[in-house]
């Protein structure tokens, strides 16, 4: 197998949980869960995207600068999530099973 079809393999399982993310927030019933949905499938998205870009670099520096675009990516959405998942929790919104 190739390098460069192994990256489109990985580009396009990225962007199916991409998709599968997305749906998962248009049909969950409550904020908690689609950002539950919304932050796992788009995380692992992110992360094989990301990989399959890595592998179609030119050169290390690339492939690193990418890397840590992902990290900071996973990092925020992590930050992110937590702070609207503590804000949801403070309020009045509906939350199943609550």
């Amino acid at each position: 197998m190739s390098i460069e079809l192994l990256a489109l393999v990985l580009i396009a399982a990225g962007a199916a949980f991409f998709v599968v993310g997305t749906i998962g927030l248009l049909r969950f019933p409550d904020t908690l869960c689609r950002l539950h949905a919304l932050t796992k499938a788009d995380g692992l998205g992110l992360g094989l995207t990301c990989l399959g870009v890595a592998l179609l670099a030119g050169s290390v520096g690339e492939m690193l600068r990418i890397l840590l675009i992902w990290g900071l990516v996973a990092v925020s959405s992590a930050v992110s999530g937590h702070l609207i998942a503590g804000h949801v929790l403070r309020s009045n919104a509906p939350v199943r099973g609550r």
